[in-house]
């Protein structure tokens, strides 16, 4: 058994084969050698009858030969090509321009339609949803409950616990006063001798942080004043 699988491509000859050649030289008009004639037509004619074909149908005049170095080729007459009358070429030109606006149509369509379902992509399941809203249910539900000493009237903070607030905040408080105070006399004794350039300098060498707006409006308000702030002392 040979093990070369068998071609079902039909292997023309005679005037079967040379017409099957000249018109495809016709039809692709562009110029070709025998071997990729003959590739091109699947095997149908063999290259050595494609060579031979090509040939005499260049001597007849049918088709031209160019020879360039050792690599000839063959291509259709130009003058024997069929030529569009112009009332012909302008239908086909116009037929052209609306299939271009058709496709325009076309693709600003298919544009509308990819970002709707790129919307679509992106927008959560049914089981999604349901899971989304369950969760956004038992959130309400936390939050009425959270809601409902308000309702009632119950404190949400007893004086006891309001009491021990205070005094911790008063007890801090005067620690942070007293540290600060620590702080801006040493290192007024530091910088005083330096220039402001250098003092600057030295504050960001050491990482020192000075007071923030925050903080200066902190200080300045009902919170830090000296009726709140011995209020339960």
């Amino acid at each position: 058994m040979s093990s070369k699988a068998k071609s079902d491509v039909k292997v023309l000859k005679g005037q079967e084969a040379e017409d099957k050649v000249y018109d495809y030289i016709k039809r692709m008009n562009r110029p070709y050698g025998a071997v990729d004639v003959s590739a091109n037509l699947k095997g149908a004619v063999p290259k050595a009858t494609t060579q031979k074909i090509l040939l005499a149908l260049a001597e007849k005049g049918a088709i031209t030969q160019k020879i360039y170095g050792k690599t000839t080729f063959f291509v259709a007459k130009q003058n024997n090509l069929d030529t569009l009358p112009d009332d012909k070429i302008k239908a086909l030109t116009a037929e052209v321009e609306a299939l271009n606006e058709t496709n325009k149509t076309i693709a600003a369509e298919v544009k509308t339609a990819s970002a709707e379902l790129a919307k679509i992509k992106n927008a959560p399941t049914d089981a999604e949803l349901t899971l989304q809203i369950e969760e956004a249910e038992s959130k309400c539900a936390k939050l009425r409950e959270h809601l409902e000493p308000l309702r009632s009237g119950t404190p949400l903070v007893s004086a006891a616990e309001l009491d021990f607030l205070d005094a911790e905040w008063v007890q801090w408080r005067a620690e942070w006063l007293r540290r600060r105070k620590v702080y801006l006399n040493f290192w007024a004794l530091v910088s005083d001798a330096l220039p402001p350039p250098d003092a600057t300098q030295l504050t960001e060498d050491l990482g020192l942080e000075q007071d923030t707006p925050e903080h200066l409006e902190l200080e300045r308000g009902p919170l830090c004043t000296p009726a709140h702030a011995s209020r339960r002392r």
